[in-house]
């Protein structure tokens, strides 16, 4: 694996090495040591997958609020998409800035997206598979997100929109006052 920075500190897209031979090819696509040697949490405990019918459709921006420490590895495995993520750590130098990737199956890089951020993607093709693995088991009742277009961030896409859940859709506009407050006020451990 060949791990590049991303923009965004602690962000990396991770890149497979292809052993090629007549059968096809062999690459690694996670390894803990690896990540580990990168200053990367690469312990995987809950891995999903989505399904995408149509080309445009978005889902997100979401992110999961403290106790939770989510980081995720993404890869498209069938179509492409461009992978978006933001910063939301109020320490980290690069606080509410994004960045994007195109991710698709032709390549099988990956992106590991650090606990504390927002996560999203467009769909550019029709029948699209989205794999990601989590390093924290997903807490509905941590789980929120914002609109993809929100101002605050400033997020560009490639497409129109062909395809928004009502929820993704229907996020509060991103305030920073209040987003401070709910994450000072977070518990610092997960409760029992």
């Amino acid at each position: 694996m060949i791990f590049e920075p991303m923009p965004l500190a602690g962000a990396w897209l991770v890149r497979t090495e292809e052993r090629p031979d007549e059968r096809g090819f062999f690459a690694r696509i996670i390894c803990v040591h690896e990540f580990a040697a990168h200053g990367l949490q690469g312990t995987f405990v809950q891995s999903s997958i989505s399904h995408n019918r149509q080309r445009g459709t978005v889902r997100g921006m979401h992110f999961q609020w403290p106790p939770s420490s989510e980081a995720k590895l993404v890869r498209c495995i069938r179509g492409s998409i461009h992978d978006i993520m933001i910063d939301l750590r109020p320490d980290s130098p690069t606080f509410m800035r994004h960045a994007a990737v195109t991710l698709d199956d032709s390549v099988n890089d990956a992106a590991y997206i650090p606990a504390g951020f927002a996560h999203g993607f467009q769909t550019l093709t029709d029948d699209v598979l989205v794999q990601y693995h989590m390093t924290s088991e997903f807490r509905p009742d941590l789980a929120d997100g914002f609109r993809w277009d929100d101002p605050a961030f400033s997020i560009s896409l490639p497409l129109p929109v062909s395809v928004i859940s009502p929820r993704d859709s229907s996020y509060s506009s991103f305030d920073l006052e209040d987003f401070l407050a709910r994450l000072r006020n977070a518990p610092a451990t997960a409760e029992p």
